[in-house]
């Protein structure tokens, strides 16, 4: 056998390789995901398997050395963001790569007929993905890749054609637009970080100048410290408390819902039981005998639609805890040298240990906007020294 065109080797190991971590990216979006949309994220990944073996087939077929899969690791960075990230800037982010996939890697010839036709094959199944990741995005979710051994690739109905119940669920769920789900604390946490660093950096870099970095920076830091955790505080509790307003309205609704269109309510929780794998018949079984007790039925369905939320599940004390603490940590850092000295030399320290932090803040950042981290960070860092030097020079020209 002669060898193949080193395009088409160089071609097929750099797909396999973005088959095996893009399925595995899929798996983890999938963990944060409600049943209907993880379901949907586990048939991606498992169409990405499906690629995968294609890809091996060619590779044994030309005689290119398989890898041993193993060797194909998630990045630490990505597996952090896709576990922390908001779920849409996750979704948006593989659609961009599904795109960018499609048109840097199977649309250049490999000089190998055979390699190509597999390619383009593979290139419209990513084009139904990025088409199913938009839908998601959209709050569409009812199409999903074909099954992996399928190698047909075509978007298809995603529980299986129009009066699927998948289809049929969306139907009811269109009709109710007043879902509302909010985000995690952590991004909540890193984004308090960030605020309370910028913010006292800024104070401690003005009273500096103005000062020439006496005691009085220590005084004024402090307090600005502890301004800026007690405002970011008390500012998450009260976010968290209207959100378990919101969730408590959600669930008020649905009651209203239930009493309102009883029939159409039974078939959502119907449908719900269908799509876990329970036939038509029982599940409406199940949903009939529900029906006769109100605020089961009402359980079940926001356990469904909201993952159990009603309002008394929100931690808002929690929130707040994180947020306080983070801004804290972040407000208290320019202000440590001035603990130890003053002067020149306690200037000079702040101004390193807080640039330093604003670089690993801003890289923290990039865990939920999805940025590469050094830039983010490396950003951070600028922003830090246009905020830290404009106050100072404005505080050598203060009067004190």
């Amino acid at each position: 056998m002669s060898a193949p065109p080193a395009e088409a080797a160089d071609r097929l190991l750099t797909a396999w390789r973005g088959e095996i971590l893009a399925g595995a990216v899929y798996e983890l979006i999938a963990r944060r995901l409600e049943p209907r949309e993880a379901e949907i994220m586990g048939r991606m990944a498992e169409a990405e398997g499906g690629h995968r073996a294609r890809l091996e087939q060619r590779m044994r077929e030309l005689g290119i050395q398989i890898p041993d899969p193993a060797s194909v690791r998630v990045p630490v960075w990505l597996r952090l963001q896709a576990r922390i990230a908001p779920i849409d800037r996750l979704l948006a982010a593989r659609e961009a790569a599904e795109d960018e996939e499609v048109d840097d890697l199977y649309k250049r010839s490999t000089g190998d007929p055979e390699t190509d036709r597999l390619l383009r094959e593979i290139r419209k199944e990513e084009r139904s993905h990025s088409l199913a990741v938009a839908e998601m995005r959209s709050g569409g979710g009812e199409h999903a890749p074909g099954p992996p051994d399928r190698g047909d690739g075509p978007v298809v109905a995603g529980m299986g054609g129009a009066r699927s119940p998948q289809a049929r669920l969306d139907r009811i769920l269109g009709r109710e637009k007043w879902h509302v789900s909010g985000g995690g604390w952590i991004s909540g946490a890193i984004y308090g970080a960030n605020d309370g660093l910028a913010a006292v950096f800024g104070i401690v870099a003005g009273v500096s100048g103005a000062t020439g970095g006496s005691s009085t920076v220590l005084t004024a830091g402090l307090a600005g410290a502890i301004a800026s955790a007690l405002s970011m505080a008390t500012g998450a509790f009260l976010a968290e408390r209207s959100e378990a307003e919101v969730a408590a309205a959600n669930v008020e609704r649905e009651r209203q819902e239930i009493v309102a269109h009883p029939e159409e309510e039974k078939e959502e929780l119907s449908l719900f039981y269908q799509l876990k794998g329970i036939d038509e018949q029982t599940a409406d079984h199940l949903a009939e005998q529900m029906s006769h007790n109100p605020d089961a039925m009402l359980k079940a369905l926001t356990a469904e639609e909201f993952g159990g939320a009603s309002g008394e599940e929100h931690h808002a004390t929690q929130a707040a805890v994180a947020a306080g603490l983070s801004t804290g940590v972040g407000a208290i850092i320019p202000v440590i040298p001035f603990f130890f000295t003053t002067g020149t030399v306690a200037i000079v320290a702040a101004a390193v240990v807080s640039l330093v932090a604003h670089f690993l803040v801003g890289a923290a950042k990039s865990l939920v906007t999805l940025r590469s981290w050094w830039s983010a960070g490396l950003e951070m860092t600028l922003a830090g020294v246009i905020v830290g030097g404009a106050l100072y020079v404005i505080g050598l020209v203060l009067p004190t």
